[in-house]
């Protein structure tokens, strides 16, 4: 075992399986040959990294054992990679080993993020005993929301750009492909084979559309009470799972199957999938205090759960918030906000609301009768471009975070509705909704909403935004057509932010159909998913009168 002053490390320890499939685990231990706590650090992306490195040796140096295994079929670890569906059995068998071994105490802790947090949940669900907290930074909750299909649209450009790199043992390069041409395969179901590979995975990712059991048993949305142990949940307004972190923390301080499970905590920060990694997200610098050293913040978690140090963790409010606008932090008790009031905020126009230029409004007055509903062509083959957002992991493929919308809302096929300048700063925290009574000429489309910041100077920065895939407005596991023609109530989920809307500022929701290739396009046609290979221009109409009043639902926090 090679050796340091203040480290013993140990490479490449085969732990086997319940299935006698053994996974590969690098060990770094504090050079004192007293058993220690341990943390457990699971990853499909190679555990001999240097970051990863310098992470077991800085739990080491700190008085904790910490265990890096390859995910089972990566790298140097046995067996046959598919992503999700083992990680719950293997990560308790590793659990189990790892309580057995001497130079553990006998509590375990778990740390790391995307797909290094969801392997914490799942694990979680089996109550191994000795698994006695959690660190998931960036996690999902339901993997059918997110990362897969978000209210029935497939979230494209993360599962190709994620999927291509990880489809076999070792990183593979994503760097040479036409990703414009990639991202249009048709049909979609052949979008592995278009980029030269065989992938198993993405063929059932396309055959499960809806919510099934494929997806049901990969949740952590039904299993909350099976939960024993706490977790620190890391997030940001801007990551792919900013709503599933929130989610996350609900679940357990309300239903977490102990009373430690429902001691979690949360902190949310400016930042994409990438937490705390530098000030600017996007095009937007939220200044030195939007930095936090996360580790830090994780080792005093470690320090209170697992060696029983009492240094004021516990006694803190639960959630940690950074409130854009202002660029300022603040704790709070309770998700959403008790004090939250709920403001519906209404869409108006003369029936001209195309684009930033056109006539539509945004205010909190409900439509006294009728007014002219907007139009708009929706064609695949010509779909709104992702300008920033809640995307991963590819920045330079997809841009993630907030980006002047300008450019987009120039387009006659996007309609925004825009309050006039706000007299008083206007606080939005929470979960955000928008209601919306429109028809479509198609058998089935998409609808989309985004909440924009627009600064006096006319910039339009994107805060969160959601979509709806119209066959599933009732049920996600039951989808159901369209009748053409007929006006139907949508409720589109935004997810979450945490934003004040300066004096002089305006607040604006953009209503489209396409988030591409964040989203797949929608073909138009009601045909099983996947299969199509055409698509069909939808005329949309989005309605706005006393009969058909579309909103926004803001959770607004009083001064």
């Amino acid at each position: 075992m090679p050796v340091s002053d203040t480290v013993r490390m140990l490479f490449d320890v085969k732990i086997p399986m319940r299935d006698q499939v053994r996974l590969s685990a690098d060990l770094y231990l504090p050079a004192s040959s007293g058993a220690a706590p341990a943390v457990l650090i699971r990853t499909p992306y190679d555990n001999n990294t240097a970051a990863l490195i310098e992470k077991g040796r800085r739990l080491a140096e700190n008085g904790y054992a910490c265990i890096i295994q390859d995910c089972r079929g990566r790298f140097d670890s046995d067996g046959t990679y598919y992503p999700f569906v083992h990680e719950a059995e293997d990560g308790y068998d590793t659990q189990d080993w790892i309580g057995r071994q001497p130079w553990c105490t006998g509590k375990i802790g778990m740390s790391g993020g995307s797909y290094l947090g969801l392997t914490q949940w799942t694990s979680s669900w089996l109550r191994h005993p000795q698994l006695t907290c959690m660190v998931p930074r960036v996690a999902p909750s339901d993997f059918w929301d997110s990362p897969n299909y978000t209210a029935g649209a497939l979230q494209l450009g993360v599962l190709m750009t994620w999927g291509l790199r990880t489809n076999s043992r070792t990183a593979q390069s994503i760097e040479y492909y036409d990703w414009n041409r990639l991202f249009r395969t048709l049909p979609l179901a052949e979008a592995g084979r278009a980029a030269g590979r065989d992938l198993e995975f993405w063929r059932d990712w396309i055959r499960h559309s809806s919510y099934d059991e494929y997806w049901q048993r990969m949740s952590n949305e039904d299993k909350w009470g099976e939960i024993a142990a706490p977790a620190l949940n890391m997030g940001g307004w801007f990551d792919l799972y900013s709503k599933a972190t929130f989610v996350n923390f609900n679940g357990l301080r309300r239903h977490g199957g102990t009373p430690q499970a429902r001691q979690s905590k949360l902190i949310c920060g400016p930042w994409p999938h990438a937490l705390s990694a530098s000030t600017r997200t996007g095009d937007v610098d939220f200044g030195a205090t939007s930095m936090v050293d996360l580790e830090a913040l994780e080792l005093r978690w470690f320090d209170y759960w697992l060696k029983g140090i009492d240094n004021g963790i516990a006694r803190e409010k639960p959630l940690r918030l950074f409130i854009m606008g202002v660029n300022q932090w603040r704790d709070e008790s309770e998700w959403p906000i008790d004090r939250t009031q709920w403001q519906k905020w209404y869409l108006h126009s003369g029936g001209r609301a195309n684009s930033l230029l056109g006539d539509g409004g945004l205010t909190p007055e409900c439509p006294t009768g009728p007014e002219s509903p907007d139009e708009f062509i929706y064609d695949p083959e010509m779909p709104l471009p992702t300008l920033g957002g809640n995307n991963c992991c590819s920045p330079h493929i997809v841009p993630w975070g907030p980006y002047d919308q300008r450019p987009v809302e120039m387009r006659s096929d996007v309609l925004c509705y825009t309050s006039p300048p706000l007299e008083k700063s206007l606080e939005v925290t929470g979960p955000i909704r928008a209601i919306l009574y429109a028809a479509t000429d198609a058998l089935d489309t998409d609808w989309t909403a985004k909440l924009v910041d627009v600064a006096p100077d006319g910039y339009a920065m994107n805060l969160t935004d959601g979509i709806l895939r119209a066959r599933f407005r009732e049920d996600r596991r039951h989808p159901r057509l369209l009748e053409p023609g007929r006006v139907y109530e949508y409720e589109i989920d935004l997810w979450v932010t945490g934003n004040v809307f300066r004096a002089g500022h305006r607040v604006r929701v953009e209503i489209a159909s396409s988030n591409f290739p964040r989203f797949d396009r929608n073909p138009n046609t009601g045909r099983e998913f996947g299969t199509d290979s055409e698509v069909r221009p939808a005329r949309q109409t989005v309605h706005h009168s006393k009969a058909f009043p579309s909103h926004l639902l803001l959770p607004v926090i009083p001064n």
